[in-house]
C-alpha cells in the first residue's frame, strides 16, 4: 500500500470514529455535544484520541517531518512563497487584486518553469541577521549574509537556488538621476574576514545592471554555491552582495537596495523585504512540480444504483486536527474516498479489471471467494505550503492525495 493510500485509510478511520460513516468530515456532526473541557474521556474518547495520534504520526511521516512543527512568533511566510504556491496550485486568478493591496509584491510573478521541472520541493531561508558583516571600507561596500541550510534533508538533492533582493525606485534631485543605473553583484564567500586579511575572498556568482527608476524584486542565480554547500558538503561562509551606483559619489553607494535593516527607508517592512534564499530540490519521491490549471469539480454520471462502487466526498480540514498553525495553504482539501458494492455482473461504468470480473463471477457460485473491492483507480497530487520544524517555509508536491476515480478491483 502506498503512502497516499495509507494516509487516506487513516483519514477514513478517523472520520468514521468521530463523525460516523455518513459524515465525510473529521469533525463530529452538527449538534452533537462535545466532551466537556478537562473531563476524563470515555472509552470512545480515549480511542478517538489514540486514533488521532496515529493519524498525526502517519501524516507527519508522509510529509518527511520528524515531529510536529511548533511555529514561533517570529516565523514569517514570504509573499514569494505564497505566490509560488498559488501558481503551482492553479489558484492565481485573484493575483492582480492581491497585488493592489500589497505594493511590495511587484509585477506578476513568472512561474520558474526550468527550476521547478527538476524539483518537487521549494524551501526558503532568511539570513542570520547577527552575521551581517561589512567587508571593510571601499567605494561600494559589500555585505555578507549567511543562510543556515542545515534543515535541508540529506536525501534531497538541490538542483538550483536563487537569491532574491528587493530594490526600490530611486528618488534624487540630481539632474539625470532618474536615467541612471546601478549594478548589483552577488558573490560566494570563499573565505571570510580574518585578522590576517583585510577583506573577504569571494567569487562572482551573478551580476545585473538595473535601472534606477523601478521598484521590483531581482533574482540572482546562486546555484553553484548552494550545491557546493549541500551536495558537496563544502564550508558555507555565506553570500556577499555589492551595490554599485555607476557614475555617482561614494555617498550614494550601497543604497536603494534592501539588503540591510539599517537603510534610510526604515524597517517597518523588513520582515517581507529582507533578502530571501530559495532552493529547488527533489527527494526522489514522486513527480516534479508542474504548474496546474485551476482544478474544476468533476461531475460524475448519475448512477442508477447509488449503493454501487463510486467516489464519495471526504474533506480534510487541517484545523480539525489543530494543524492550521503550521500548514499555511491549503486550509484543507477534498480527498474523496471509494465505497460501494461490486455486484455480479460488473457493469462497464464500475471500471473493473478482467481479474475483478472473473473473481466476481466465481463469487457468484462460491461464496468463500470474496467479491472484488471498491478501490481508488486514479489518484492525483496536491501542493502544500507549510512551516517545518525549524520555522522554514516549504512548498512541496505530495503524490496520491486525491481520489480521482474508483473501480472494482
Amino acid at each position: 500500500m502506498t503512502a497516499g493510500n495509507r494516509a487516506l485509510m487513516v483519514l477514513l478511520f478517523c472520520q468514521a470514529l468521530l463523525g460516523g460513516a455518513s459524515h465525510a468530515s473529521l469533525t463530529p456532526e452538527p449538534g452533537r455535544r462535545q466532551p466537556a473541557s478537562g473531563a476524563a474521556p470515555g472509552p470512545r474518547g480515549a480511542a478517538s484520541h489514540a486514533l488521532l495520534r496515529g493519524f498525526e504520526a502517519t501524516l507527519l511521516q508522509m510529509f518527511g517531518l520528524r515531529r510536529r512543527p511548533q511555529p514561533g512568533p517570529a516565523a514569517v511566510v514570504p509573499a514569494y512563497m505564497l505566490d509560488l504556491y498559488r501558481l503551482q496550485a492553479g489558484e492565481d486568478e485573484d493575483e492582480d487584486r492581491d497585488r493592489d493591496r500589497d505594493p511590495h509584491r511587484g509585477a506578476r510573478l513568472r512561474y520558474p518553469e526550468r527550476s521547478a521541472s527538476r524539483a518537487n520541493t521549494v524551501r526558503s531561508f532568511h539570513h542570520e541577521e547577527h552575521l551581517e558583516n561589512l567587508s571593510g571600507p571601499s567605494a561600494a561596500p559589500r555585505l555578507r549574509f549567511v543562510f543556515n541550510l542545515s534543515s535541508v534533508p540529506d536525501n534531497e538533492v538541490v538542483s538550483s537556488a536563487e537569491l532574491r533582493l528587493y530594490r526600490e525606485q530611486v528618488w534624487e534631485q540630481s539632474p539625470g538621476w532618474e536615467r541612471g543605473f546601478h549594478r548589483i553583484n552577488v558573490y560566494e564567500v570563499m573565505k571570510p574576514l580574518s585578522e590576517e586579511r583585510g577583506q573577504m575572498i569571494t567569487r562572482l556568482l551573478d551580476t545585473r545592471l538595473v535601472h534606477h527608476n523601478e521598484t521590483r524584486w531581482e533574482s540572482f542565480d546562486v546555484s553553484p554555491a548552494v550545491i557546493r554547500w549541500t551536495k558537496d558538503k563544502q564550508p558555507n561562509h555565506g553570500l556577499a552582495v555589492e551595490v554599485v551606483h555607476l557614475g555617482q559619489t561614494p555617498a550614494h553607494q550601497g543604497k536603494h537596495v534592501r539588503i540591510s535593516r539599517s537603510l534610510p527607508q526604515g524597517d517597518g517592512d523588513w520582515a517581507q523585504l529582507r533578502p530571501l534564499l530559495v532552493t529547488f530540490s527533489h527527494d526522489g519521491k514522486g513527480h516534479a512540480l508542474v504548474r496546474r490549471a485551476k482544478r474544476s469539480p468533476k461531475h460524475q454520471r448519475p448512477r442508477k444504483n447509488k449503493k454501487n462502487c463510486r467516489r464519495h466526498a471526504l474533506y480534510v480540514d487541517f484545523s480539525d486536527v489543530g494543524w492550521n498553525d503550521w500548514i499555511v495553504a491549503p486550509p484543507g482539501y477534498q480527498a474523496f474516498y471509494c465505497h460501494g458494492d461490486c455486484p455480479f455482473p460488473l457493469a462497464d461504468h464500475l471500471n473493473s479489471t478482467n481479474h475483478a470480473i472473473v473473481q466476481t463471477l466465481v463469487n457468484s457460485v462460491n461464496a468463500s471467494i470474496p467479491k472484488a473491492c471498491c478501490v481508488p483507480t486514479e489518484l492525483s497530487a496536491i501542493s502544500m505550503l507549510y512551516l517545518d520544524e525549524y520555522d522554514k517555509v516549504v512548498l512541496k508536491n505530495y503524490q496520491e492525495m486525491v481520489v480521482e476515480g474508483c473501480g472494482c478491483r
